[in-house]
């Protein structure tokens, strides 16, 4: 079976990389034949350092779906059109937008140093922070801020984009129209209700959707109602959750 697994706040905490523990639990599924694939909110870029180097050649999508990695750290993205690139720009200086707009590995932040994604930006730093208009291709777009993020919503909603919005960060996640973690999965050659998937917020609906069986980290009222179980956010009863669906299936 595979096993789909969103990252923070998922199975790794306070942006901290994979515990021992969890590493361990993860292990065990692939000594018993599992297949294990990554699905995060992160660019590829970002989510690297989270993993154990054992796992860097696991397949991998980034970004909501933005970025697929099938094999050898090979990245293939979805990114916005040249014309809702420079629109989605126009807004985010009309509205004096704070930022982190990602290319395929290099990227553009404009916000504080101590905000949470900040910490969590290239730490092994191997990209670039470049001016917005250098960036050469957009693939994904992260609005920290902003002098009115509703009137800043209603017009990104008029472009041909998905928003996700992340409420207890107070941030908006921008991707591409018809790119989520589930059309990552597609591109991987993952099937419909061919997958175990695990996540905790809005953007891992469209996957969770699709699954065979999806638990819900958290209480996050929109993914409850798409999921067929429920833990705890809670590492250790996470794992726990881990290990019965395994036997479950064994």
């Amino acid at each position: 079976m595979t096993f789909v697994f969103d990252l923070d706040g998922t199975i790794c905490f306070k942006g901290k990389p994979l515990s021992k523990q969890m590493v361990d639990a993860l292990n065990l599924l692939v000594d018993k034949g599992h297949d294990i694939i990554f699905a995060s909110a992160r660019p590829i870029r970002d989510l690297l350092p989270i993993l154990p180097p054992q796992m860097h050649h696991f397949p991998m999508v980034g970004g909501n779906g933005a970025f697929v990695v099938t094999e050898e750290l090979h990245i293939s993205t979805s990114h916005f059109d040249t014309t809702t690139g420079k629109d989605i720009i126009q807004l985010l200086k009309k509205y004096k937008a704070e930022y982190l707009v990602d290319s395929a590995w290099d990227y553009a932040y404009s916000g504080s140093e101590d905000h949470p994604i900040r910490k969590n930006l290239d730490p092994n730093q191997t990209a670039k922070n470049v001016p917005l208009e250098k960036l050469n291709e957009i693939v994904k777009v992260v609005i920290l801020h902003s002098n009115d993020n509703e009137k800043l919503l209603h017009e990104l909603n008029q472009l041909p984009i998905v928003t996700y919005l992340h409420g207890s960060e107070d941030i908006i996640d921008i991707n591409p129209k018809d790119v989520s973690k589930w059309s990552g999965l597609q591109m991987i050659g993952i099937a419909p209700f061919d997958f175990i998937a695990f996540g905790n917020d809005a953007n891992d609906i469209p996957m969770f959707k699709q699954a065979k069986r999806s638990i819900c980290v958290g209480n996050h009222p929109e993914l409850i109602h798409v999921s067929s179980e429920q833990v705890a956010s809670d590492e250790q009863l996470v794992i726990q959750k881990i290990i019965e669906v395994m036997n479950d299936i064994d």
